[in-house]
């Protein structure tokens, strides 16, 4: 082929855009010619933007050093390969946590027993380092976990089965120095789930029913531990008092530390991208990344290039579902039930009306507008409660956000009776309605954007029963909020489904990394999207429910899943998996295409998670 004519490299690359990519990979093995246009940036671009069926309005994300590499990252790069279940749980897995380093995660059950599982082995197996059963405390099932920031202290909230089925939860603190029990928070009802504020200090919940749908929420300030020298200082304090109308309460507390976003993680909004490379010239070829590299370090790359050919199988079993068993407690919604039963539709109209009433004379005015400093900019640190709320309905399609000044951020101050005798409610600082159900939340890693699972209203519709909310949407919506603006971002991410109704409809946790957001869903698989793109890369399987995602805060490429088959998968990156299995004797300087072409068959079989052929 050298010593022959060859082709003008036009008419090559005219040949290779009518390729598919992995037609090219193996073209380019050919000669050096077809090598050299192989890699043609024009060409990837092309293939790109037809292989992942990306709009051409979206630019290239602002990090990424070439169309090439672009390409492989969100071929190769995606965990999607099951590497370990995990099978200790005797029951459903509702949650899973990691820990700010990595080194550790916890995962919660229906059996009662929070885990907690080491991810730093030499073998890279994950292994169970302790497990601790809550029955003792007359528990339910544990549901969520979180670590506080140094990771030296483990917040579970639970279920706790109290007198009459009461809807009460509770929170417990473990020391992970020696897993001992440190203090133990009542939290009403449970599915407040409580949070982190600081390093020593959690969020909980109380509940207080002030007619048949009219009730006041609680947040309060908890130490973790009591020091021997802090008997006489208080150990909780009231953050906040809020008024639920129509049967809606305070649900899902989760704090965000807003900084000034010098460097954000993500740019969603692509006419300002736009805009900012022609203020900066960057239409040139050769451009500096604007937030952060996405490509391996040196040593990695040199390991990637010497990789084998490895052989990876995806899982393409079909959609089914399967029904959620029944919580052992009766919830906030089931009181809301019991008492408007006799209850006649005009009387709670008219409590309605009072409540709105009440709610206007009693509510402390907002000493200052969060939306108005947001537009003008101003670049000061901020604290965010956040939470789902309504006032519509009992269903939770609301997210309330409530900042925390530096002063409440400790539980010294007026003593508990002082702060009891306020008749005042506070006023949330802004409100964003989604128009649907609400199902779960998470931020991004820097805080930045706040990602929400719901499942829409019909589009128009109007409530006029509380207690007879829309019915909702199997597909389950992902919207992203920009923390910043306070505002929701044009676009949401959907692939995913859920089929319970209204009424039983529980929360299905997502997780967010530096380049992909995943989240379970009831068809029995977890899915992973790029938030760049907004398109869908990868379907996880399970045997039922998948009710929680975790990525690893220490390597994007590792993620876990949780299920109610009682199982916890382990997902790696297709590269990651094979940088394992690499031998030191197999590594040498080679190209990474064929490694890259297997894998291209094998998906090619499998299917695409875009409908690609």
């Amino acid at each position: 082929m050298e010593g022959s004519r060859l082709l003008p490299d036009s008419l090559v690359l005219e040949i290779f855009l009518r390729l598919p990519h992995n037609a090219v990979l193996r073209a380019g093995l050919t000669c050096r010619q077809w090598q050299a246009v192989s890699r043609d940036e024009f060409l990837w671009k092309e293939l790109f933007y037809n292989y992942y069926r990306i709009p051409r309005s979206v630019p290239r994300h602002p990090s990424a050093f070439s169309w090439y590499k672009e390409f492989k990252r969100l071929f190769d790069c995606i965990p999607c390969v099951e590497v370990q279940t995990l099978r200790e749980h005797s029951d459903q897995v509702l949650h899973l946590a990691f820990s700010h380093r990595g080194h550790r995660f916890s995962s919660c059950s229906k059996d009662c027993t929070v885990k907690l599982w080491d991810t730093e082995r030499p073998d890279g197996v994950i292994s169970l380092v302790h497990s601790s059963s809550m029955r003792q405390f007359n528990w339910g099932y544990t549901q969520f976990s979180q670590f506080n920031a140094d990771d030296s202290l483990l917040l579970v909230s639970g279920v706790y089965l109290g007198p009459h089925h009461s809807s009460s939860g509770e929170i417990a603190v473990i020391s992970m120095e020696n897993y001992t029990l440190l203090s133990r928070v009542r939290n009403k009802p449970y599915d407040v789930f409580g949070c982190w504020l600081n390093e020593t200090h959690l969020i909980s919940g109380n509940l207080h029913w002030i007619g048949n749908m009219t009730s006041c929420s609680v947040l309060w300030l908890n130490k973790a531990f009591q020091d021997i020298e802090s008997e006489n200082v208080n150990v909780v304090k009231r953050l906040f008092k809020i008024q639920n109308v129509n049967a809606s309460t305070i649900r899902t507390v989760m704090v965000a530390h807003c900084h000034r976003h010098d460097n954000p993680d993500l740019l969603l909004d692509y006419e300002a991208q736009s805009q900012a490379r022609r203020q900066k010239g960057e239409q040139q070829p050769q451009h500096q990344p604007l937030l952060f590299d996405l490509g391996a370090s040196g040593s990695e790359e040199e390991l990637e290039e010497g990789e084998e050919e490895e052989e990876f199988h995806q899982d393409s079993r079909g959609h089914s579902f399967s029904a959620r068993r029944p919580q052992s407690s009766i919830s906030s919604l089931d009181h809301v039930i019991h008492s408007c039963k006799n209850v006649r539709s005009s009387d709670r109209e008219l409590e309605s009306k009072v409540a709105q009433m009440m709610g206007r004379v009693h509510t402390k005015a907002p000493e200052s507008s969060i939306i108005q400093s947001a537009e003008s900019g101003e670049e000061e640190d901020k604290t965010y409660l956040l939470f789902t709320t309504g006032s519509l309905t009992y269903s939770p399609h609301q997210i309330g956000i409530k900042r925390i000044k530096p002063d409440q951020m400790t539980t010294s101050g007026p003593v508990l009776g002082e702060e009891r005798s306020s008749e005042f409610f506070d006023s949330l600082d802004h409100v964003i309605d989604i128009h649907g159900h609400i199902i779960g939340m998470g931020l991004s890693p820097d805080h930045r954007y706040l990602y929400v699972n719901s499942r829409a209203w019909p589009a128009g519709c109007v409530i006029s029963d509380p207690m007879s909310p829309p019915p909702i949407a199997e597909e389950i919506d992902l919207h992203v909020i920009d923390l910043k603006s306070l505002r929701e971002e044009r676009r949401s991410l959907r692939a995913h489904r859920a089929f319970t109704p209204n009424d039983e409809c529980f929360f299905i946790f997502l997780d967010v990394s530096r380049d992909f957001v995943a989240s379970g869903a009831e068809d029995k698989h977890g899915y992973i999207w790029d938030r760049h793109y907004n398109i869908c890369l990868a379907r996880l399987a399970h045997d039922d429910v998948v009710n929680s995602v975790a990525f690893s805060p220490a390597d994007q490429e590792l993620l876990l899943s949780a299920s109610d088959d009682s199982t916890i998968k382990v997902w790696r990156s297709p590269r990651m998996v094979r940088l394992a299995q690499a031998s030191p004797r197999k590594l040498r300087h080679r190209s990474l295409l064929p490694s890259w072409l297997t894998r291209t068959r094998n998906s090619t079989a499998a299917g695409s998670v875009n409908g690609k052929p």
